[in-house]
Order: C-alpha cells, then sequence, then structure tokens
C-alpha cells in the first residue's frame, strides 16, 4: 500500500534540476561536481555553523562531512554551507554581547534562505554555540522540510588542581582575584587548562541545555546530545543524522508533525529536572512560534512545579555535561521520567518512532549525576517565573542550586552591565544589596545582553547567595544564585523596572511566584508620568533593526513586529 504522507523525494529540487528550460541551473550543479545520477537524486542541504572563532564551532566542518556521508549512503545528495554563529563566551562583558540573542535571528533567516533559494529536499542542521541550536531548529520548525538537527557536542572538562573546570571557573576567579582569594598567576594557571579543545562550554549551560531539549522533543537522533565533539562515537552519530533526514523524506515526516505541544512539554520536564538554563525559556517560546504551538511563560512554571529536580549537574551542581554522558546520555533521563509518568511517550521523533519506542531498553538507573525521581534533588524542578509589580509579564530565575528562597534589600540602580560590573569588582556591592541593571532587555540593549561576567564577579567575592541581580536582560546558562532575568515589560519601553530609584526595597519571593517593589502606588505612578522613552542606542545597522522588530522577552524575544 502507498504511504499516504509520502513526499516526492525531489519536491524542491525538480524546480532546478528538470526540464530544458533548467539547463542554466544544472550547468551551475555541474560546476560544483554534480553528475547526471546526482541531479536525479533528492537534494539534501547541510547547514553548519562551523567557525575558527570559538571552540564550540570548531569541528563542525569535520562532522558535515560525516553527516554528507549517511546522506549519500541514504541515497541523497549533500550540498553543505555555513551560516554565523557568535562566541558568548568572548562577546561576554562588552558590546559585543549585543550581537548574541540578535545572531539567533541571523542564522534562522539565514538558514531559511538558502534552503528557499536552492530548492533542497530535506536538510541537517549542524550547530555548537548556544544561539546557533534554537536559530538553527527554528528555520527547520519555519521552513517544515523533512530535517534533523545535530549538536555538534560538548567539551571535554579542564583539569586544574585536581578537579574538573570549565569556563565558568575562569569567569569565577575574575571575582576571587578582586576579592583578593587568587592571585593573577593562579587565573593565569586557570586559564589555560580551563578549555582543552574542541565543544561547547563543559557544563549544562544554554548550549548543552538547549542540545537536551532538543532531543527530547525528538528532532535529533536519541543519544546525541551528551556525546563530546571530540569522541569517537560522534561519527557514527553524525551518519546516523545524515541518514535520518532521508528518512523522513521517504516517510514524509515534517518537523512539525514532530514539534508538537506535547513535545515541547516534554523537553521543559527534561530541562527543569536538569536544572538547565533560563535561555531555554525564550528559545522554546520562539521555536514553538515557529511552529505555531502555543506556549507561554505559565507552562514553564507549571511544569517545572509538578518535575522533580534530578539532575546534579552544573553551574548550581557537581557535575558536566561529559558526565552525563558516561552515565546514558539524555536518554536515562528521559526514561526515569516517563517511567514516572512525567513524559508523554508517544510523540513523534525524526526515528519514525516514538518516544516511548526509542527509550525501548534503556534503564533509568541510580547514580549521583542523575538521581532516582523518588529521591530527587529538589521536589521541584529548576526554574521558576516570578510574577509582581517589578514583573507584570513575568521573569525567569534559575532555582536548581539557590539556597535562599526569598530576598528583601535596597535596589542598587545600574543602567549599563559595565558600570554594574565595575562596583562588584570594586567592592561596592555588599550582602543584602539587589543588583538592579536595566535598559539591556531586547530592545533596550539592544539585545538582551547576557551577565555572567557580573553574575561570576558576585560569585567569586562570595556574594552569589547574599546578593540578588534583577535584569531585563538575560543570563548565561553558567549563572546561579539569586539572579533574576527577562523582567518583564522592559524598561525601553516603560516597564515598572525604568521606575526603580537607588534604594527602593525589591522583595524576590520564589515559593510565592513574587518579584514586587515595595512602593507605594501612588508614587509610582507619578514616576511613571515622569519617565521619558530614552533614545534608541543604534539608529542604523543590524541592532538598530532588532530593536524595532523584536517582542517582549515574555513572548521569547521573537521578530515578528511586522505582522
Amino acid at each position: 500500500m502507498d504511504n499516504p504522507s509520502a513526499i516526492n523525494p525531489k519536491h524542491r529540487s525538480h524546480e532546478i534540476t528538470e526540464g530544458v528550460q533548467r539547463a542554466p541551473h544544472r550547468a551551475m550543479l555541474r560546476a560544483t561536481g554534480l553528475g547526471d545520477d546526482d541531479l536525479r537524486r533528492p537534494i539534501a542541504g547541510v547547514a553548519s555553523t562551523w567557525n575558527e572563532v570559538t571552540p564550540c564551532n570548531l569541528n563542525l566542518d569535520v562532522q558535515a562531512q560525516w553527516v554528507k556521508t549517511g546522506v549519500r549512503a541514504a541515497g541523497g545528495v549533500p550540498q553543505e554551507f555555513c551560516t554565523i554563529a557568535v562566541s558568548d563566551a568572548i562577546a561576554m562583558g562588552h558590546e559585543g554581547m549585543k550581537a548574541s540573542l540578535v545572531s539567533r535571528e541571523v542564522i534562522a533567516d539565514s538558514i531559511e534562505l538558502m534552503a528557499r533559494a536552492q530548492c533542497f529536499d530535506t536538510l541537517v542542521a549542524i550547530a555548537g554555540c548556544d544561539k546557533s541550536l534554537p536559530g538553527s531548529v527554528m528555520a527547520l520548525a519555519r521552513l517544515n522540510l523533512p530535517g534533523v538537527f545535530l549538536y555538534g557536542g560538548t567539551i571535554m572538562p579542564g583539569e586544574f588542581e585536581g578537579r574538573d573546570v570549565t569556563i565558568q571557573d575562569v569567569y569565577e576567579a575574575v571575582g576571587m582575584h578582586a576579592q583578593g582569594h587568587m592571585t593573577a598567576e593562579t587565573v593565569d594557571s586557570l586559564e589555560r587548562r580551563a578549555c582543552p579543545g574542541a565543544g561547547s562550554c563543559g557544563g549544562f549551560y544554554t548550549a548543552n541545555t538547549m542540545a537536551a531539549a532538543i532531543e527530547a522533543i525528538g528532532l535529533s537522533v536519541p543519544g546525541v546530545a551528551s556525546i563530546p565533539a571530540v569522541d569517537p562515537r560522534r561519527e557514527q552519530a553524525c551518519r546516523a543524522t545524515g541518514q535520518a533526514t532521508m528518512r523522513m523524506l521517504r516517510d514524509g515526516i515534517r518537523p512539525r508533525d514532530i514539534l508538537t505541544r506535547e513535545a515541547f512539554e516534554n523537553a521543559i520536564r527534561v530541562v527543569v529536572a536538569l536544572g538547565g538554563s533560563t535561555n531555554a525559556v525564550l528559545h522554546l517560546l520562539a521555536i514553538a512560534h515557529e511552529a505555531d504551538v502555543a506556549l507561554s511563560l505559565e507552562d514553564f512554571d507549571n511544569l517545572s512545579r509538578a518535575t522533580p529536580h534530578i539532575g546534579d549537574l552544573r553551574p548550581g551542581g557537581r557535575y558536566i555535561m561529559a558526565d552525563l554522558d558516561r552515565v546514558g546520555g539524555v536518554p536515562v533521563v528521559m526514561r526515569a521520567l516517563l517511567d514516572a509518568g512525567l513524559l508523554n511517550g508517544e510523540t513523534l521523533t525524526v526515528t519514525g518512532r516514538s518516544v516511548r519506542e526509542n527509550l525501548s531498553g534503556v534503564e533509568a538507573g541510580g547514580h549521583p549525576v542523575v538521581v532516582p525521581v523518588g529521591r530527587p534533588l529538589e521536589p521541584e524542578g529548576g526554574l521558576a517565573v516570578l510574577w509582581g509589580s517589578l514583573a507584570p509579564e513575568g521573569a525567569v530565575i534559575k532555582t536548581a542550586g539557590v539556597a535562599r528562597k526569598t530576598h528583601r534589600g535596597p535596589a542598587r540602580l545600574f543602567d549599563r552591565e559595565e558600570d554594574a560590573f565595575k562596583a562588584v569588582i570594586d567592592g561596592q556591592i555588599g550582602s543584602g544589596d539587589v543588583v538592579v541593571i536595566r535598559h539591556e532587555g531586547p530592545k533596550g540593549g539592544p539585545g538582551m545582553r547576557e551577565m555572567l561576567a557580573v553574575t561570576s564577579a558576585l560569585v567569586g567575592r562570595g556574594l552569589g547567595q547574599e546578593v540578588a541581580l534583577i535584569t531585563d536582560g538575560r543570563f548565561s546558562g553558567a549563572t546561579h544564585g539569586v539572579m533574576i532575568g527577562h523582567v518583564a515589560p522592559e524598561a525601553a519601553v516603560g516597564g515598572p523596572i525604568a521606575l526603580v530609584h537607588e534604594g527602593d526595597t525589591i522583595l524576590v519571593d520564589i515559593p510565592n511566584r513574587r518579584l514586587d517593589i515595595e512602593v507605594p502606588p501612588d508614587e509610582i505612578e507619578s514616576r511613571r508620568k515622569a519617565w521619558m522613552a530614552p533614545a534608541p542606542r543604534y539608529t542604523r545597522g543590524a541592532l538598530a533593526k532588532y530593536a524595532r522588530l523584536v517582542s517582549s522577552a515574555a513572548r521569547g524575544a521573537i521578530c515578528d513586529k511586522f505582522q
């Protein structure tokens, strides 16, 4: 019987390979090395964020070659192209970080444009650093061509003074040096050992969080998210990915068949169970938007409340992504949640099988990296959404590893990340303070900078659990402590965070999901009447265009103002 979902294998590439009128197109394709047999086969685009500016993407060119081998083995013709990827770690702490979140949109747009122009029949997207993962998946959802995502893999840990270290340790060393707890020579020695080679930052930071989320959704081949970038198993994972995209083409499976509401709920469950990055909130909201799936901040909070925290992973825990890989990777976590009735096992994946079928034979296990669901590290998941007079549209905090669940203190007000960082390094922030960094939101920054330099400096100075930080910007996945980001509405559009004055009392109440400014309503109203919108920081170029188009962080900072 014919497959009712089947797609013509050359459902798009026939536009450039068939008929006399396409002779010029074929002439160009022949110049790239394609022959008659190739022109009769479906064409698979292989999009890679390879570059030499960051270890996260350093060996994606090699992995793309392995993917292409898998495509050829399954009867397709691969065509490789590259797009950009910003290094968040290198962009951190200066103006360059304003480009990071913007790059997510550029990546999605560039993959879309290439796929449309080149008439690919199917697609593989390979990515390494933080924004390149969601950007690639946003393109897959938008195009809805049969397609698979492949994560480039985590870095191996560095070794320093007999312990595993990551880039997080280097950032925190800056604060320790400022406090006088680490010499410049020791910082230098740590710097030279923290990042031993290719791969994305080693803890359960944003890249590893999103890799796990995408595998949980079902858009990656099972088990690939945790395999380190330099592990020999990665070659087979790449080949399997190339074969999977051709199988999706043959079976008529498209990304939106996989990207269902239930699949997103599975992804959120895995993220909060492992104590993942707050950036997952922004990115999953944006991917859901591209897939036409309704998803909200309330969904994240509700699912986190109902999911135990079982992954003892950095930055709040002890272990890194390579440790998770050693005990079985993301499938072990999914199996534990499935057995506990916390995961939907019927959702479709790129294998053509359900989540439940993929997990057949996987054992949940019980070990320090992933503890049993019945004996969790914490009864609730690792993310919380706060609302209140300071964040009417919501704000996000990573609760994993946070000892203090409430905080009340005076606002220490900054309109730029750099000024806050200097105040921390100079010892001007004290125990009990609430650091407020505003005008760093999606529109106001623009670009919603991450604050790892500031948050790590606070931790390094011993203030990680003694100070709260609140911002309309966002945080690196390596951030931990009482750090609240994505405050919405942001300052640039007149959100309440724009009306805070130095010394105002701010209340953080995680159990009750509150973030409030303790100032009388009439005083707030008076300040609102006096408020004036700031002039745009950029008037031309990519950042200016982004500022004009971007929406609230509560919607994923998506660029859809033109709709």
